[in-house]
């Protein structure tokens, strides 16, 4: 179906008036005292292994756990001044855990087989987004009202990776209320992309995506109920999985969810190297491991291939720049030659509505008929829902406990209302992907619209993050791979999408586009 004429104007007033309030906004901003700094270039070996490599020299003893998580350490006090990803460490407990790991290893007359198969991951550091119980930690998803909240117990996907020799070091940053792709909040303040200081990190698990990318840490947890795992990881050039939605628990993290956006939510993993995607999963998975194929052999000559190069005429959404379209097309143009297979383009006009389509998806009521908790009332708590319009007044003078983005989201959500009409362009796209991806098929599409966009810019593009967001509405198994950088010296990416409880297929797909792409650049490299 076209747009009428009506929705035309409306997309044209819209882009003129942001245009104007971007143009304002360039002109007050004051200039950061880290701008036009660099990170410093990773200069520790260790800090360049993958988890599954150090995993293995731990219990070899090539390397203690010890000089591991020191090292991490070390990295994370020389860079987390520029990025602030990072917001409560736990390095004492990590530096007294990794000494035990040591010893346990030291006493260990199993030998390694019998670590490797009891505790993968054993004396590997791990960080954590911030919205996720860490047992002692602050959990408050960045609001000012949470201050001083710390975590009783560990989220199970947290307690898992424990139990399987992971070592915390700390909790990373998030937007107010994870409902952002930038994070900031006036708790822990912004967060800053590695490539660029002057860039965003992404959200909601920015932090992670900031840390991670800067080789603060090897591993670590997000969350993904818009493209919080997928649009940090491109942001800072790193693998992250948006897995099945009900294979990894999502209990025990902030913002509580209701309604049905539990079905939208996955927990998965964050990584520099895509060798840890699989282990990670199984890890975090649990029981529920058996239900995804991970430990198949993939021959990914004998899959299907496609390509969709945007979203087609999506309102109010931008264009695919230039540098992500050819960085996909490399990717299809490699895949043919050294694979020998043909990769189909597809198109589906259906995809214009995916904004639509997630909004609606994110108000379902539960299947008791309870509508989901509105966002002026999550920002509200633990007290009274907020008044979004006081609060714009508020933030204009600086008054407001709340940031400007997460204001706006809530005059959003009160203002907009999408078509029930979107439900069944949902349900066809459903079946139009399940029909198109079946159990070998696997799809590249833009994970955003450009690179990481400067600070406060993101206000201005929210629906950009329908490429993302569609594939939580169609609960599909994404894993965001980094394609080295643009002249710019900025990640480039794409999504690698596969069928429901396919999730082996785009990491193995992952594993082989960072061979053949290089995966994860050093940002402090020259």
């Amino acid at each position: 179906m076209a747009h009428s004429l009506a929705q035309r104007l409306a997309e044209l007033l819209y882009k003129a008036v942001t245009g104007a309030l971007l143009w304002l906004l360039c002109l007050l901003t004051s200039k950061s005292p880290v701008s036009g700094k660099k990170l410093p270039p990773v200069q520790q070996p260790l800090l360049l292994e993958s988890a599954t490599q150090l995993a293995r020299k731990i219990r070899r003893k090539e390397v203690s756990s010890v000089e591991v998580v020191q090292a991490y350490i070390d990295r994370i006090q020389e860079v987390n001044p520029l990025i602030n990803a990072m917001v409560q460490e736990r390095f004492s407990l990590a530096l007294q855990e990794a000494a035990q790991v040591d010893k346990l290893i030291e006493e260990e007359t199993g030998g390694e087989d019998v670590l490797e198969d009891r505790l993968p991951l054993l004396g590997v550091p791990l960080s954590v987004k911030e919205s996720f119980a860490v047992q002692g930690m602050a959990q408050t998803a960045g609001a000012v009202a949470r201050r001083g909240r710390l975590a009783a117990v560990d989220a199970p996907a947290v307690a898992l990776l424990k139990r399987a020799g992971a070592i915390p070091l700390g909790v990373t940053n998030v937007p107010e209320q994870c409902m952002w792709i930038e994070s900031h909040n006036h708790l822990y303040g912004m967060t800053r992309n590695p490539y660029n200081l002057d860039r965003v990190a992404g959200g909601s698990s920015g932090g992670e995506g900031s840390i991670l990318g800067s080789a603060g840490s090897v591993i670590g947890v997000g969350s993904d109920i818009g493209g919080s795992i997928r649009l940090p990881s491109f942001f800072c050039g790193i693998f992250g999985h948006k897995t099945t939605p009900g294979i990894v628990s999502n209990e025990n993290q902030l913002p509580p969810f209701s309604g049905r956006q539990e079905e939208l939510l996955s927990t998965g993993p964050m990584c520099r190297y895509a060798e840890d995607l699989l282990p990670m999963l199984k890890i975090m998975a649990g029981t529920n491991a058996d239900k995804l194929s991970l430990n198949k052999k993939v021959d990914l000559k004998k899959l299907r291939f496609f390509t969709l190069p945007n979203c087609g005429e999506a309102l109010y959404t931008s264009p695919v720049s230039e540098d992500l379209k050819q960085a996909q097309r490399k990717v299809v143009k490699w895949l043919e030659a050294d694979l020998g297979v043909k990769v189909e383009e597809v198109n589906f006009p259906e995809l214009k509505h995916s904004y639509d389509m997630w909004f609606i998806s994110m108000s379902i009521p539960d299947h008791e008929g309870k509508a989901p908790e509105s966002f002026e009332n999550l920002l509200g708590e633990p007290g009274a829902p907020v008044w979004p319009l006081w609060e714009l007044l508020k933030a204009v003078v600086g008054k407001s406990d709340h940031t400007m983005a997460a204001i706006l989201y809530a005059l959003l959500s009160k203002m907009v209302s999408p078509p029930l009409s979107a439900l069944n362009i949902r349900e066809k796209l459903h079946e139009d992907f399940a029909q198109l991806l079946g159990t070998d098929g696997v799809l590249l599409y833009p994970t955003f619209t450009r690179v990481a966009p400067k600070h406060h810019h993101a206000l201005f593009i929210i629906y950009d993050l329908i490429y993302t967001a569609i594939f939580n509405v169609l609960g599909l198994p994404v894993t965001q791979c980094p394609l080295g950088l643009n002249e710019e010296g900025l990640p480039l990416g794409v999504q690698v999408v596969a069928g429901k409880l396919q999730d082996h297929l785009t990491i193995q797909t992952a594993i082989y586009l960072e061979k053949a792409f290089g995966g994860w650049r050093d940002p402090g490299a020259k």
